[in-house]
Protein backbone atom coordinates (compact mmCIF):
# COMPACT_ATOMS: atom_id res chain seq x y z
CA UNK A 1 0.00 0.00 0.00
CA UNK A 2 1.25 3.66 -0.52
CA UNK A 3 2.22 5.26 2.83
CA UNK A 4 -0.26 7.05 4.89
CA UNK A 5 -3.21 5.60 3.19
CA UNK A 6 -6.18 2.88 4.17
CA UNK A 7 -8.24 0.12 2.46
CA UNK A 8 -11.58 0.14 3.76
CA UNK A 9 -14.00 -3.13 2.98
CA UNK A 10 -17.77 -1.67 3.44
CA UNK A 11 -18.81 -5.00 1.79
CA UNK A 12 -19.95 -6.89 4.98
CA UNK A 13 -21.80 -5.42 8.10
CA UNK A 14 -18.83 -3.88 9.39
CA UNK A 15 -16.05 -1.87 7.93
CA UNK A 16 -12.98 -3.64 8.19
CA UNK A 17 -9.88 -1.11 7.93
CA UNK A 18 -6.65 -1.89 6.63
CA UNK A 19 -3.84 0.63 7.18
CA UNK A 20 -0.28 1.52 5.41
CA UNK A 21 2.34 0.23 7.83
CA UNK A 22 3.26 3.88 7.69
CA UNK A 23 0.42 6.08 8.08
CA UNK A 24 -0.13 9.75 9.39
CA UNK A 25 -3.94 10.33 9.27
CA UNK A 26 -3.54 14.27 8.73
CA UNK A 27 -3.14 13.07 5.13
CA UNK A 28 -6.18 11.03 4.99
CA UNK A 29 -8.16 14.05 6.82
CA UNK A 30 -6.44 17.00 4.71
CA UNK A 31 -4.32 16.54 1.90
CA UNK A 32 -6.78 14.11 -0.11
CA UNK A 33 -9.01 16.40 -0.81
CA UNK A 34 -6.79 17.95 -2.78
CA UNK A 35 -6.05 14.68 -5.03
CA UNK A 36 -9.71 14.03 -5.36
CA UNK A 37 -10.29 17.42 -6.35
CA UNK A 38 -12.02 19.22 -3.87
CA UNK A 39 -9.51 21.94 -3.25
CA UNK A 40 -11.87 24.86 -4.75
CA UNK A 41 -14.47 23.25 -2.64
CA UNK A 42 -15.36 24.97 0.29
CA UNK A 43 -14.48 22.97 3.79
CA UNK A 44 -15.38 25.85 6.29
CA UNK A 45 -17.61 28.37 7.08
CA UNK A 46 -17.05 31.66 9.37
CA UNK A 47 -18.86 35.32 9.76
CA UNK A 48 -15.74 36.87 8.31
CA UNK A 49 -14.05 34.13 5.82
CA UNK A 50 -14.77 31.39 4.07
CA UNK A 51 -11.77 28.17 3.46
CA UNK A 52 -11.48 26.44 0.92
CA UNK A 53 -10.24 22.51 1.06
CA UNK A 54 -6.96 23.55 -0.87
CA UNK A 55 -6.33 26.67 1.51
CA UNK A 56 -6.99 24.49 4.60
CA UNK A 57 -4.26 22.24 3.88
CA UNK A 58 -1.91 25.10 2.89
CA UNK A 59 -2.45 26.50 6.15
CA UNK A 60 -2.08 23.29 7.81
CA UNK A 61 0.97 22.98 6.28
CA UNK A 62 1.77 26.18 6.61
CA UNK A 63 1.05 25.45 10.13
CA UNK A 64 2.76 22.36 10.71
CA UNK A 65 5.68 23.77 9.44
CA UNK A 66 5.48 26.93 11.87
CA UNK A 67 5.30 24.74 15.16
CA UNK A 68 8.90 22.91 13.49
CA UNK A 69 10.56 26.35 13.11
CA UNK A 70 9.63 27.00 16.90
CA UNK A 71 11.12 24.53 18.32
CA UNK A 72 8.76 22.17 18.96
CA UNK A 73 9.04 18.59 18.87
CA UNK A 74 7.80 15.42 17.22
CA UNK A 75 6.55 14.07 19.95
CA UNK A 76 5.80 16.98 22.09
CA UNK A 77 2.15 17.86 23.40
CA UNK A 78 0.78 21.14 22.22
CA UNK A 79 -1.93 22.47 24.58
CA UNK A 80 -4.65 24.10 22.38
CA UNK A 81 -6.75 26.56 24.78
CA UNK A 82 -8.82 27.80 21.33
CA UNK A 83 -12.11 29.18 20.47
CA UNK A 84 -13.91 27.50 17.75
CA UNK A 85 -12.40 29.29 14.39
CA UNK A 86 -10.26 27.96 11.47
CA UNK A 87 -7.12 28.61 13.34
CA UNK A 88 -8.11 25.46 15.46
CA UNK A 89 -8.07 23.34 12.60
CA UNK A 90 -5.20 24.30 11.22
CA UNK A 91 -3.26 23.64 14.53
CA UNK A 92 -4.65 20.61 15.26
CA UNK A 93 -4.19 19.41 11.97
CA UNK A 94 -0.62 20.87 11.24
CA UNK A 95 1.07 19.60 14.89
CA UNK A 96 -0.42 15.52 13.98
CA UNK A 97 1.55 16.07 10.01
CA UNK A 98 4.41 17.09 12.14
CA UNK A 99 4.05 14.95 14.70
CA UNK A 100 3.77 16.93 17.62
CA UNK A 101 0.70 15.64 19.62
CA UNK A 102 -2.49 18.48 19.98
CA UNK A 103 -4.68 18.53 23.46
CA UNK A 104 -7.46 20.51 22.69
CA UNK A 105 -8.52 21.82 26.38
CA UNK A 106 -11.80 23.29 27.68
CA UNK A 107 -12.04 26.93 27.23
CA UNK A 108 -14.16 27.59 29.80
CA UNK A 109 -12.39 26.30 32.52
CA UNK A 110 -10.80 28.63 35.19
CA UNK A 111 -6.69 28.67 35.72
CA UNK A 112 -6.37 26.11 38.26
CA UNK A 113 -7.36 23.86 36.27
CA UNK A 114 -5.32 25.02 33.08
CA UNK A 115 -1.96 25.35 35.79
CA UNK A 116 -2.57 21.69 36.66
CA UNK A 117 -3.09 20.62 33.08
CA UNK A 118 0.14 22.63 31.99
CA UNK A 119 2.44 21.09 34.62
CA UNK A 120 0.41 17.27 34.44
CA UNK A 121 1.04 17.19 30.18
CA UNK A 122 4.33 18.40 30.66
CA UNK A 123 3.95 19.93 27.45
CA UNK A 124 6.33 21.94 25.24
CA UNK A 125 3.88 24.14 23.80
CA UNK A 126 0.61 26.22 25.00
CA UNK A 127 -1.03 28.30 22.30
CA UNK A 128 -4.27 29.83 23.65
CA UNK A 129 -7.28 32.79 22.12
CA UNK A 130 -6.69 36.23 23.13
CA UNK A 131 -9.96 36.46 24.84
CA UNK A 132 -8.82 34.26 27.31
CA UNK A 133 -6.05 35.83 28.51
CA UNK A 134 -8.08 36.62 31.71
CA UNK A 135 -7.65 32.58 32.59
CA UNK A 136 -4.59 31.51 31.02
CA UNK A 137 -2.21 34.11 32.04
CA UNK A 138 -2.37 33.18 35.68
CA UNK A 139 -2.25 29.61 35.00
CA UNK A 140 1.13 29.96 33.30
CA UNK A 141 2.52 32.41 36.52
CA UNK A 142 1.09 29.89 38.68
CA UNK A 143 2.36 26.71 36.96
CA UNK A 144 5.73 24.57 38.15
CA UNK A 145 6.97 24.81 34.52
CA UNK A 146 6.49 27.22 31.60
CA UNK A 147 6.44 25.43 28.49
CA UNK A 148 8.79 26.47 26.36
CA UNK A 149 6.66 27.88 23.36
CA UNK A 150 3.84 30.04 24.36
CA UNK A 151 1.94 31.48 21.64
CA UNK A 152 -1.78 33.59 21.17
CA UNK A 153 -3.52 32.44 17.84
CA UNK A 154 -4.07 36.23 16.92
CA UNK A 155 -1.67 39.56 17.05
CA UNK A 156 1.94 40.66 16.49
CA UNK A 157 4.10 37.21 17.05
CA UNK A 158 1.22 35.47 17.06
CA UNK A 159 0.22 32.36 15.14
CA UNK A 160 -1.20 33.89 11.95
CA UNK A 161 1.87 35.43 11.18
CA UNK A 162 4.12 32.50 12.19
CA UNK A 163 1.47 30.91 9.61
CA UNK A 164 2.35 33.39 7.24
CA UNK A 165 6.17 32.96 7.10
CA UNK A 166 6.35 29.43 7.22
CA UNK A 167 6.59 26.95 4.44
CA UNK A 168 3.82 25.52 2.71
CA UNK A 169 5.73 22.39 2.32
CA UNK A 170 5.44 19.78 4.70
CA UNK A 171 6.73 16.04 4.67
CA UNK A 172 3.86 13.80 6.93
CA UNK A 173 5.73 12.72 9.97
CA UNK A 174 6.74 8.63 10.12
CA UNK A 175 3.78 7.31 12.10
CA UNK A 176 1.60 4.18 12.28
CA UNK A 177 -2.11 3.98 12.86
CA UNK A 178 -1.10 2.80 16.45
CA UNK A 179 1.00 5.55 17.72
CA UNK A 180 -0.42 8.06 19.82
CA UNK A 181 -1.73 11.26 17.84
CA UNK A 182 -3.95 13.17 20.28
CA UNK A 183 -5.02 13.68 23.40
CA UNK A 184 -8.43 15.04 25.23
CA UNK A 185 -8.64 15.69 29.21
CA UNK A 186 -11.45 13.70 30.37
CA UNK A 187 -12.33 14.37 34.39
CA UNK A 188 -12.84 12.10 36.86
CA UNK A 189 -13.98 10.81 39.98
CA UNK A 190 -11.72 13.12 41.86
CA UNK A 191 -11.87 16.30 39.86
CA UNK A 192 -8.61 15.69 38.30
CA UNK A 193 -8.79 15.53 34.56
CA UNK A 194 -7.36 12.41 33.15
CA UNK A 195 -4.80 12.97 29.92
CA UNK A 196 -6.82 10.72 27.31
CA UNK A 197 -4.48 9.41 24.79
CA UNK A 198 -5.88 8.22 21.12
CA UNK A 199 -3.99 6.80 18.41
CA UNK A 200 -3.86 7.45 14.83
CA UNK A 201 -6.47 5.85 13.51
CA UNK A 202 -8.80 6.39 16.31
CA UNK A 203 -10.56 9.74 15.30
CA UNK A 204 -10.84 7.81 11.29
CA UNK A 205 -12.00 5.08 12.38
CA UNK A 206 -15.10 6.35 14.59
CA UNK A 207 -15.85 9.01 11.66
CA UNK A 208 -16.45 5.88 9.50
CA UNK A 209 -18.07 3.51 12.34
CA UNK A 210 -20.85 6.86 13.32
CA UNK A 211 -21.08 9.13 10.15
CA UNK A 212 -21.86 7.02 7.45
CA UNK A 213 -24.85 5.04 8.98
CA UNK A 214 -26.01 7.54 11.31
CA UNK A 215 -25.81 10.84 8.88
CA UNK A 216 -25.80 9.15 5.86
CA UNK A 217 -23.33 11.96 5.38
CA UNK A 218 -22.01 12.83 1.94
CA UNK A 219 -19.71 16.10 0.40
CA UNK A 220 -22.63 17.67 -0.28
CA UNK A 221 -23.63 18.18 3.38
CA UNK A 222 -23.38 21.44 5.51
CA UNK A 223 -22.88 20.50 9.18
CA UNK A 224 -23.17 23.31 12.31
CA UNK A 225 -22.50 21.51 16.07
CA UNK A 226 -23.09 23.98 18.53
CA UNK A 227 -21.19 21.72 20.83
CA UNK A 228 -17.26 23.24 21.05
CA UNK A 229 -14.56 21.66 18.86
CA UNK A 230 -12.28 21.52 22.78
CA UNK A 231 -14.23 18.16 23.53
CA UNK A 232 -14.85 14.99 21.71
CA UNK A 233 -18.48 15.47 20.84
CA UNK A 234 -17.86 19.01 19.29
CA UNK A 235 -14.26 17.59 18.07
CA UNK A 236 -15.67 15.10 15.54
CA UNK A 237 -18.87 17.21 14.40
CA UNK A 238 -17.07 19.88 12.93
CA UNK A 239 -13.60 18.44 12.02
CA UNK A 240 -13.23 14.79 11.98
CA UNK A 241 -16.69 14.03 10.58
CA UNK A 242 -16.78 16.47 7.62
CA UNK A 243 -12.92 16.35 6.76
CA UNK A 244 -13.83 12.48 6.04
CA UNK A 245 -16.19 13.03 3.34
CA UNK A 246 -15.40 16.56 2.24
CA UNK A 247 -18.61 18.13 3.40
CA UNK A 248 -18.97 21.57 4.78
CA UNK A 249 -18.72 22.97 7.95
CA UNK A 250 -19.93 26.17 10.29
CA UNK A 251 -17.98 27.20 12.66
CA UNK A 252 -18.51 29.93 15.69
CA UNK A 253 -17.12 30.87 18.73
CA UNK A 254 -20.33 32.72 20.02
CA UNK A 255 -21.93 30.86 23.18
CA UNK A 256 -24.69 28.62 21.93
CA UNK A 257 -28.18 30.25 22.79
CA UNK A 258 -31.34 29.41 20.29
CA UNK A 259 -31.36 33.06 19.60
CA UNK A 260 -27.47 32.10 17.59
CA UNK A 261 -28.39 28.91 16.59
CA UNK A 262 -31.49 29.81 14.66
CA UNK A 263 -29.54 32.39 13.11
CA UNK A 264 -26.95 30.50 11.95
CA UNK A 265 -29.04 27.88 10.72
CA UNK A 266 -31.68 30.30 8.62
CA UNK A 267 -28.44 32.35 7.18
CA UNK A 268 -25.91 29.03 6.09
CA UNK A 269 -28.42 26.47 5.60
CA UNK A 270 -26.74 23.70 7.23
CA UNK A 271 -28.12 19.83 6.73
CA UNK A 272 -26.95 18.34 9.86
CA UNK A 273 -27.01 20.07 13.67
CA UNK A 274 -25.25 18.85 16.77
CA UNK A 275 -26.55 20.36 19.66
CA UNK A 276 -26.93 18.70 23.63
CA UNK A 277 -30.26 18.23 25.56
CA UNK A 278 -29.88 21.92 27.64
CA UNK A 279 -29.98 23.50 24.72
CA UNK A 280 -32.64 21.48 23.11
CA UNK A 281 -34.37 22.39 25.83
CA UNK A 282 -34.10 26.13 25.43
CA UNK A 283 -34.57 25.36 21.75
CA UNK A 284 -38.18 24.40 22.27
CA UNK A 285 -38.87 26.78 24.81
CA UNK A 286 -37.85 29.43 22.20
CA UNK A 287 -39.92 27.67 19.67
CA UNK A 288 -43.06 28.17 20.86
CA UNK A 289 -43.14 31.59 20.45
CA UNK A 290 -40.50 32.06 17.78
CA UNK A 291 -40.81 30.55 13.92
CA UNK A 292 -37.64 30.20 12.19
CA UNK A 293 -36.75 28.77 8.75
CA UNK A 294 -34.72 25.24 9.84
CA UNK A 295 -36.23 23.22 6.96
CA UNK A 296 -32.94 22.86 5.96
CA UNK A 297 -32.02 20.16 8.19
CA UNK A 298 -32.05 16.52 7.57
CA UNK A 299 -30.44 15.41 10.75
CA UNK A 300 -30.27 16.07 14.24
CA UNK A 301 -28.24 14.83 16.84
CA UNK A 302 -27.75 15.15 20.74
CA UNK A 303 -25.05 13.75 22.89
CA UNK A 304 -23.30 15.00 25.54
CA UNK A 305 -25.92 13.51 28.50
CA UNK A 306 -29.30 11.73 28.35
CA UNK A 307 -31.95 13.55 26.38
CA UNK A 308 -35.32 13.79 28.00
CA UNK A 309 -38.22 12.29 25.96
CA UNK A 310 -40.40 14.77 26.45
CA UNK A 311 -37.79 17.00 25.09
CA UNK A 312 -37.60 14.29 22.09
CA UNK A 313 -40.98 14.88 21.14
CA UNK A 314 -41.22 18.61 21.27
CA UNK A 315 -38.39 19.11 18.78
CA UNK A 316 -39.54 16.47 16.76
CA UNK A 317 -43.57 18.11 16.84
CA UNK A 318 -41.96 21.34 16.31
CA UNK A 319 -38.77 21.16 13.50
CA UNK A 320 -40.38 17.64 11.85
CA UNK A 321 -37.52 15.37 12.79
CA UNK A 322 -36.27 13.66 15.71
CA UNK A 323 -33.24 14.24 17.55
CA UNK A 324 -30.81 11.51 17.61
CA UNK A 325 -29.82 10.48 21.16
CA UNK A 326 -26.85 8.60 21.44
CA UNK A 327 -23.72 7.90 24.54
CA UNK A 328 -20.00 8.32 23.10
CA UNK A 329 -17.08 9.06 25.41
CA UNK A 330 -13.90 11.17 25.36
CA UNK A 331 -11.98 7.43 25.60
CA UNK A 332 -13.84 6.25 22.31
CA UNK A 333 -14.04 9.47 20.77
CA UNK A 334 -17.62 10.02 19.67
CA UNK A 335 -20.94 7.99 19.81
CA UNK A 336 -20.99 4.48 19.73
CA UNK A 337 -24.80 3.82 20.54
CA UNK A 338 -26.80 5.78 19.34
CA UNK A 339 -30.87 6.45 18.12
CA UNK A 340 -31.11 7.06 13.93
CA UNK A 341 -33.49 8.36 11.36
CA UNK A 342 -35.41 5.43 11.09
CA UNK A 343 -35.20 4.14 14.44
CA UNK A 344 -35.60 6.57 16.69
CA UNK A 345 -37.05 5.26 20.45
CA UNK A 346 -37.39 8.74 22.82
CA UNK A 347 -35.59 8.57 26.44
CA UNK A 348 -33.07 6.05 24.78
CA UNK A 349 -29.94 5.97 23.67
CA UNK A 350 -30.28 3.61 20.72
CA UNK A 351 -28.91 0.78 19.69
CA UNK A 352 -25.03 -0.07 19.07
CA UNK A 353 -23.41 0.91 15.90
CA UNK A 354 -22.12 -1.97 13.94
CA UNK A 355 -18.23 -2.28 14.76
CA UNK A 356 -18.79 -1.42 18.46
CA UNK A 357 -20.05 -3.91 21.26
CA UNK A 358 -21.54 -3.50 24.48
CA UNK A 359 -22.05 -5.31 27.63
CA UNK A 360 -24.35 -4.78 30.48
CA UNK A 361 -22.88 -6.36 33.36
CA UNK A 362 -23.23 -6.79 37.47
CA UNK A 363 -20.80 -6.84 40.44
CA UNK A 364 -19.36 -10.16 39.40
CA UNK A 365 -18.50 -8.75 36.17
CA UNK A 366 -21.21 -11.13 34.63
CA UNK A 367 -24.02 -10.00 32.22
CA UNK A 368 -26.91 -8.88 33.72
CA UNK A 369 -30.37 -10.40 31.50
CA UNK A 370 -32.71 -7.51 29.64
CA UNK A 371 -33.87 -5.12 32.10
CA UNK A 372 -31.38 -5.15 35.05
CA UNK A 373 -29.19 -2.21 36.04
CA UNK A 374 -25.69 -3.15 35.31
CA UNK A 375 -22.50 -1.40 34.37
CA UNK A 376 -22.26 -0.37 30.88
CA UNK A 377 -18.44 -1.78 28.94
CA UNK A 378 -18.19 -0.80 25.47
CA UNK A 379 -15.56 -2.43 22.99
CA UNK A 380 -14.41 -0.58 19.10
CA UNK A 381 -11.28 0.12 17.00
CA UNK A 382 -11.44 4.04 18.32
CA UNK A 383 -11.04 3.18 22.24
CA UNK A 384 -8.04 5.41 23.88
CA UNK A 385 -4.66 3.42 24.40
CA UNK A 386 -4.60 4.30 28.16
CA UNK A 387 -4.47 7.92 30.25
CA UNK A 388 -1.53 9.86 30.46
CA UNK A 389 0.59 8.99 34.07
CA UNK A 390 -2.33 7.26 35.49
CA UNK A 391 -1.66 3.88 35.47
CA UNK A 392 -4.49 2.65 38.10
CA UNK A 393 -6.96 4.87 36.51
CA UNK A 394 -5.42 2.79 32.57
CA UNK A 395 -6.15 -0.63 34.72
CA UNK A 396 -9.25 0.31 36.02
CA UNK A 397 -11.10 1.88 32.95
CA UNK A 398 -9.20 0.35 29.81
CA UNK A 399 -9.88 -3.58 30.33
CA UNK A 400 -8.25 -4.96 27.81
CA UNK A 401 -8.68 -6.04 24.46
CA UNK A 402 -10.47 -2.64 23.54
CA UNK A 403 -13.07 -2.96 26.07
CA UNK A 404 -13.44 0.25 28.57
CA UNK A 405 -15.68 0.88 31.62
CA UNK A 406 -17.35 3.47 30.74
CA UNK A 407 -18.93 4.46 34.39
CA UNK A 408 -22.39 4.75 33.34
CA UNK A 409 -25.33 2.19 34.46
CA UNK A 410 -27.73 1.22 31.79
CA UNK A 411 -30.22 -1.41 30.86
CA UNK A 412 -31.52 -2.40 27.87
CA UNK A 413 -34.95 -2.70 26.95
CA UNK A 414 -37.39 -5.85 25.85
CA UNK A 415 -36.31 -4.24 22.28
CA UNK A 416 -32.84 -4.14 22.20
CA UNK A 417 -32.67 0.06 23.03
CA UNK A 418 -30.03 0.99 25.92
CA UNK A 419 -31.84 3.28 28.64
CA UNK A 420 -29.33 5.07 31.05
CA UNK A 421 -29.42 4.89 34.35
CA UNK A 422 -26.65 7.11 35.70
CA UNK A 423 -23.10 7.34 36.57
CA UNK A 424 -22.08 4.90 38.60
CA UNK A 425 -19.75 7.32 40.45
CA UNK A 426 -20.88 10.72 41.48
CA UNK A 427 -19.92 12.97 38.99
CA UNK A 428 -22.39 15.03 37.29
CA UNK A 429 -22.64 16.31 33.36
CA UNK A 430 -24.28 19.26 33.10
CA UNK A 431 -24.54 20.69 29.58
CA UNK A 432 -23.03 17.87 27.88
CA UNK A 433 -19.69 18.23 30.47
CA UNK A 434 -18.41 16.60 33.06
CA UNK A 435 -18.15 18.28 36.55
CA UNK A 436 -16.78 17.31 39.52
CA UNK A 437 -18.84 17.27 42.87
CA UNK A 438 -15.76 17.68 44.96
CA UNK A 439 -14.50 20.55 42.68
CA UNK A 440 -17.65 22.56 43.50
CA UNK A 441 -18.04 21.55 47.63
CA UNK A 442 -14.38 22.81 47.87
CA UNK A 443 -15.17 26.34 46.23
CA UNK A 444 -18.34 26.21 48.69
CA UNK A 445 -16.53 25.46 51.42
CA UNK A 446 -14.23 28.63 51.03
CA UNK A 447 -17.29 30.73 51.66
CA UNK A 448 -16.77 31.56 55.63
CA UNK A 449 -20.42 30.62 56.51
CA UNK A 450 -19.88 27.30 55.17
CA UNK A 451 -19.16 24.41 57.34
CA UNK A 452 -19.54 21.22 54.86
CA UNK A 453 -21.02 20.40 51.33
CA UNK A 454 -22.43 17.73 49.48
CA UNK A 455 -23.52 18.59 45.68
CA UNK A 456 -25.31 15.92 43.52
CA UNK A 457 -27.06 16.20 40.19
CA UNK A 458 -30.61 16.58 40.13
CA UNK A 459 -33.03 16.73 37.48
CA UNK A 460 -34.53 20.56 36.44
CA UNK A 461 -38.56 21.08 34.99
CA UNK A 462 -36.95 20.17 31.44
CA UNK A 463 -35.91 16.60 32.92
CA UNK A 464 -31.97 18.21 32.62
CA UNK A 465 -29.54 17.28 35.35
CA UNK A 466 -27.91 20.41 37.62
CA UNK A 467 -25.70 20.81 40.23
CA UNK A 468 -27.25 21.15 44.18
CA UNK A 469 -25.95 21.93 46.93
CA UNK A 470 -26.48 20.81 50.65
CA UNK A 471 -25.20 22.76 53.07
CA UNK A 472 -23.83 22.52 57.04
CA UNK A 473 -22.99 26.22 58.29
CA UNK A 474 -20.89 27.34 60.58
CA UNK A 475 -24.14 29.08 62.23
CA UNK A 476 -27.13 27.02 62.23
CA UNK A 477 -30.29 30.31 61.80
CA UNK A 478 -27.66 31.71 59.23
CA UNK A 479 -29.33 29.83 56.16
CA UNK A 480 -31.73 32.10 54.22
CA UNK A 481 -32.22 33.36 50.56
CA UNK A 482 -30.10 36.23 50.91
CA UNK A 483 -26.80 34.06 51.81
CA UNK A 484 -27.79 31.37 48.59
CA UNK A 485 -27.57 34.70 46.63
CA UNK A 486 -24.29 35.38 48.01
CA UNK A 487 -23.21 31.47 47.68
CA UNK A 488 -24.42 31.62 44.12
CA UNK A 489 -22.45 34.97 43.31
CA UNK A 490 -19.39 32.96 45.07
CA UNK A 491 -19.42 29.75 43.26
CA UNK A 492 -19.97 31.36 39.90
CA UNK A 493 -16.53 33.69 40.80
CA UNK A 494 -14.83 30.94 40.91
CA UNK A 495 -16.26 28.26 38.76
CA UNK A 496 -16.70 27.59 35.21
CA UNK A 497 -20.39 28.90 34.90
CA UNK A 498 -21.69 25.59 33.91
CA UNK A 499 -20.50 24.42 37.73
CA UNK A 500 -22.13 26.13 39.48
CA UNK A 501 -24.95 24.83 41.56
CA UNK A 502 -28.87 25.58 41.13
CA UNK A 503 -30.48 24.69 44.17
CA UNK A 504 -29.05 25.20 47.79
CA UNK A 505 -30.34 23.59 50.54
CA UNK A 506 -29.65 24.27 54.29
CA UNK A 507 -28.81 20.93 56.43
CA UNK A 508 -27.94 20.14 59.75
CA UNK A 509 -26.21 17.30 58.26
CA UNK A 510 -25.07 15.34 55.68
CA UNK A 511 -25.46 11.18 55.66
CA UNK A 512 -21.49 9.73 55.91
CA UNK A 513 -20.06 6.66 55.53
CA UNK A 514 -18.26 5.41 58.91
CA UNK A 515 -15.15 6.46 57.93
CA UNK A 516 -16.17 9.88 57.08
CA UNK A 517 -17.30 9.86 53.16
CA UNK A 518 -20.21 11.85 51.89
CA UNK A 519 -22.94 9.35 50.92
CA UNK A 520 -24.15 11.49 47.92
CA UNK A 521 -26.10 8.50 46.30
CA UNK A 522 -28.59 9.50 49.41
CA UNK A 523 -28.59 12.99 49.01
CA UNK A 524 -29.60 11.75 45.20
CA UNK A 525 -32.48 9.89 47.16
CA UNK A 526 -33.66 12.62 49.22
CA UNK A 527 -34.10 14.71 46.97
Amino acid sequence: MEPNTVRIDRSGDVPVFTFASSFNVAVHMIDRHIHEGRADKTAYITERETVSYGQLAERVNRCGSALLDAGIPPGGRMLMIVKDCPEFVYLYYGAIKAGIIPVPINTLLRAADYEYMIDDSECSALIYSPELEGEVGPALSAASRTPPFVALTEGDGGLENMIAAASDALAPHPSDAMSDCFWLYSSGSTGRPKGTVHRQRDLLVNAVLYAQPVLQITEDDIMFSAAKLFFAYGLANSMNFPLMYGASTVLSDERPTPEMTFRIIEKHRPTIYYGVPTLYAAQCRALETEKPDLSSLRVCVSAGEPLPAPIFNRWKDAVGIPPLDGIGSTEAVHIFITNRLEDAKPGTSGKVLPGYEARIVGDDGQDVPPGEVGRLLVRGPSMAAYYWNQPERTAQTMLGDDWVNTGDTYTQDEEGYYVYNGRSDDMIKVGGIWCSPIEIESRLIEHPAVLEAGVVGREDDDGLVKPEAHIILKEAGDGNDGLAAELLEHCKDGLARYKYPRWFNFVEELPKTATGKIQRFKLRADG
